[in-house]
C-alpha cells in the first residue's frame, strides 16, 4: 500500500498503519461513539482517518507531508464528515479547529509524539480521552512510577492530568515501512487539572530539565528559584533537600508548586 510513490519519510518519523485488523481495538479503547469529534494527527494513508469516519460525527485529520494529499483524498472520497488540515501538528492552532474534538485518536508520528501530548493537555482543554499509538518506550513514560528509569516530566504532567484507560502492545508488522521498535496503543481520559497548572507545569520542566543534579539544583540552574528557597520548598512538604525529581509522586509537584516562595 505504500509504493514507491509514497514511501515513508524518515525524518518525519513515519510509519503507515497497514493492518487493519488493529482498528477493532482502537475503536475499543477509544470508546468511540456517534457523537465523538475526533482529532486525527498523521493520517497518512487514511486507514485510521476511513475507520473513524464511519464511526464517529466528524474527524479533523492533521497531516504534515503534502505528497500524502491525493492518496488521502482518493482513500477518503465520500466521507463528508472528514476534514483535512495540512501543516505542523505542533505550530498549527488545533484549539482554533471547528468542531471542537472531544477525542484525540491517532497513530502519532514518533517524533512528536511526546510534545503533542504534553502540549494538547493543557492546550486543548475539550479533549476528553487519548488513544494514541507511541513508541513503546515513550508509551511506558506516561504512566511510570516514582523512582523507574522511565518516569520523567511526561510522567508527572500526564498523570496530574489524566487517568490510565487502556494498554495495548503493538507488533513492528502492522506498520509499513516496519519500525525497528515495538509500539504501544494507550488510552486516558481527562480529569480536572490542578490549580495554577502552568505554574506547575514550568517547574516540572525545570525539576527535571538536569536530571543528574539534585532537584534544588535544577530548579535553580532552569532559573525557577534559588537552590536555597527550591531546598526550604522541598523540606516544607517532607522531602530531604538532596532529593532528586525522580522521587517525588506526581501529587507531591503540586505541594511543591504550592511551596513556590
Amino acid at each position: 500500500m505504500t509504493g514507491p510513490r509514497f514511501a515513508a519519510k524518515k525524518k518525519l518519523g513515519q510509519h503507515f498503519l497497514v493492518d487493519e485488523n488493529l482498528l477493532g481495538v482502537i475503536g475499543r479503547l477509544a470508546e468511540l461513539s456517534v457523537s465523538d469529534c475526533v482529532l486525527e494527527i498523521g493520517p497518512g494513508l487514511g486507514v485510521l482517518t476511513a475507520y473513524l469516519a464511519k464511526r464517529v460525527a466528524h474527524v479533523d485529520a492533521v497531516e504534515l507531508d503534502r505528497e500524502l494529499e491525493p492518496r488521502l483524498r482518493e482513500r477518503l472520497a465520500g466521507c463528508e464528515n472528514v476534514s483535512l488540515h495540512f501543516g505542523d501538528a505542533l505550530t498549527l492552532d488545533l484549539a482554533a479547529i471547528a468542531p471542537a474534538a472531544t477525542k484525540l485518536v491517532a497513530n502519532l508520528p514518533y517524533n512528536i509524539g511526546t510534545p503533542l501530548i504534553v502540549e494538547s493537555l493543557d492546550g486543548l482543554p475539550q479533549i476528553e480521552l487519548w488513544c494514541v499509538m507511541l513508541q513503546r518506550e515513550v508509551a511506558d513514560r506516561l504512566f511510570a512510577s516514582p523512582s523507574s528509569k522511565a518516569y520523567g516530566a511526561v510522567s508527572v504532567l500526564v498523570q496530574l492530568a489524566t487517568e490510565k484507560r487502556g494498554f495495548h502492545p503493538v507488533s513492528p508488522e502492522v506498520f509499513r515501512p516496519r519500525p525497528r521498535v515495538s509500539s504501544a496503543l494507550v488510552a486516558f481520559e481527562r480529569k480536572p487539572l490542578p490549580e495554577n497548572y502552568s505554574c506547575l507545569k514550568r517547574l516540572v520542566g525545570g525539576a527535571f530539565a538536569h536530571r543528574r543534579k539534585t532537584l534544588a539544583n535544577s530548579l535553580a540552574i532552569s532559573g525557577l528559584v534559588s537552590r536555597e528557597a527550591a531546598e526550604a520548598m522541598l523540606e516544607q512538604i517532607g522531602r530531604d533537600r538532596m532529593s532528586r525529581a525522580e522521587a517525588l509522586a506526581p501529587a507531591e509537584f503540586i505541594a511543591l508548586a504550592e511551596a513556590l516562595p
